[in-house]
């Protein structure tokens, strides 16, 4: 089964900063919780592009290790890209970013498309555990991004 995660905030800044932050790969590190332990591996470059591959390990639980291989498959530079995973713990996770101009503000719109796999366990599995773990992860992000660019506000 299919599970959605869809996340809206504002915030104060240009399209150009938001974009130049956001399609920087080595800048997931600030935008993810400290106690996953993330880490990239390799040097991915700066800016995102359509067939980018991005590799990093994420610890979900203490002990328990994840490699997670992305691929950025869509980009239209500044306002949208689209990161998949190709290696990693979801049978799939499609993982759509959008920067919307409104007036002085950017809407920075989150919508994640996953699949845990493994049957009625695997959604067992997330309605007790990993639909609350992926919340409190972009409960983090909306948080660091409203101290990178100052004042904001969810959206309505």
């Amino acid at each position: 089964m299919a599970h959605h995660l869809h996340r809206e905030q504002r915030v104060r800044a240009s399209l150009e900063e938001v974009w130049t932050f956001f399609s920087d790969p080595r800048n997931l590190d600030t935008l993810t919780p400290p106690d996953l332990a993330f880490r990239i591996i390799g040097d991915p470059a700066a800016g995102m592009y359509p067939g980018q591959m991005i590799e990093y390990r994420i610890r979900f639980v203490k002990g328990l290790w994840s490699k997670w291989l992305t691929e950025i498959t869509h980009v239209e530079e500044p306002h949208f890209f689209i990161d998949e995973q190709r290696i990693g713990p979801y049978k799939l996770w499609h993982h759509e970013h959008r920067f919307i101009q409104q007036g002085e503000e950017i809407l920075l719109v989150d919508h994640v498309t996953y699949v845990v796999g493994f049957g009625l366990i695997g959604d067992l599995l997330a309605r007790l555990w990993i639909n609350r773990k992926l919340a409190w992860i972009f409960d983090f992000r909306q948080r660091k991004t409203t101290g990178l660019f100052g004042s904001s506000r969810l959206a309505d």
